[in-house]
């Protein structure tokens, strides 16, 4: 059984480290940013290895065609940005010469989703999973908290073609107690707790809030499974298919194409008899505001699922 630390750690800190363990165990590393490294944290690498570094500037779409070309000379790509440029702005390019001729190129997105906060609207990325996951050959993957970043960084450096990782901007709690116990692997969702009645599957920084909504629900009698879907695609239909008949999907992005979207595609391609509640934006901007605020606005904090899911549940 996971249980909540209360301890906040970044998970665009977990990636900056990771970058620099990759680069000394493989000389062809790079990692390209579009002028934001010191908030993507790729200024770590930059600093270890300077020559392995290069900045596109504000020119989202360039960096993804020098990654590109980079690829094919036979090097592991990262490409970072904000999610909303890295993955809206770039998203053509992405598709034709990324995914297309299937290169080996790891984009790495952060302040993905509602808790960007303050910067509002305009930068809160709410629909990057649907546009990245309807890209053929692309994998899409959102981590749990800092030492589970870390781990899909190594992993994805290892899997040879285009992959979409998401990460808020925020300091998230960390769940698991060391690299050791944040296994993943690419495909694969996780029972992080054992539950009678339901079924909550979670995703990126809303695993840590599922797990606090389940204590609530248990409280009110109510036992929830909760279950870890770090990867959207591929994303695990075997462990949707031995869920409870009635699930609960909670994600920071929209409904619409979403963990709810893909989850719900899959009850009903498989033509499973579950219920499901999909819980994230509700097809409207964000607006700007402190992220805890925002997540309770929105009705995505442990409190706020627990009572969507009890209102539903009881009747």
């Amino acid at each position: 059984m996971v249980k909540l630390s209360g301890v906040y750690k970044g998970m665009r800190k977990g990636y900056g480290e990771t970058l620099i363990e990759l680069g000394k165990k493989y000389e062809n590393v790079v990692v390209l940013d579009a002028d934001l490294s010191g908030s993507t944290q790729t200024a770590m690498f930059a600093k270890e290895f300077p020559d392995r570094f290069f900045n596109a500037g504000v020119a989202e779409q360039n960096m993804i065609g020098m990654a590109a070309g980079l690829a094919t000379t036979g090097k592991i790509v990262f490409a970072s940005s904000f999610a909303m440029f890295a993955s809206g702005r770039a998203w053509e390019i992405i598709r034709n010469l990324v995914a297309y001729p299937k290169l080996n190129v790891k984009i790495v997105a952060t302040h993905a989703g509602i808790t960007v906060g303050e910067d509002g609207a305009s930068h809160q990325m709410c629909e990057d999973i649907a546009i990245m996951r309807v890209i053929p050959n692309m994998v899409v993957i959102a981590p749990t908290d800092y030492y589970h970043t870390k781990n899909v960084i190594r992993t994805i450096a290892e899997y040879n073609g285009p992959v979409y990782v998401r990460m808020p901007r925020r300091d998230t709690e960390i769940i698991y107690e060391s690299e050791e116990e944040a296994t993943f692997e690419i495909g694969k969702g996780k029972v992080l707790n054992d539950g009678d009645d339901l079924t909550i599957i979670a995703t990126g920084e809303e695993v840590p809030e599922a797990l606090r909504a389940a204590e609530i629900l248990k409280e009110n009698g109510i036992s929830a499974e909760v279950i870890e879907m770090a990867t959207i695609k591929p994303i695990d239909e075997k462990i949707i298919e031995k869920s409870k008949d009635f699930i609960v999907t909670v994600e920071d992005h929209s409904i619409i194409g979403g963990l709810g979207g893909a989850v719900s595609e899959v009850i009903a391609s498989k033509g499973l008899n579950k219920k499901l509640l999909r819980i994230g934006i509700n097809d409207v901007f964000g607006k700007s505001g402190k992220a805890e605020e925002l997540l309770k606005y929105y009705g995505l904090d442990g409190e706020s699922i627990a009572k969507k899911i009890i209102d539903i549940y009881k009747q």
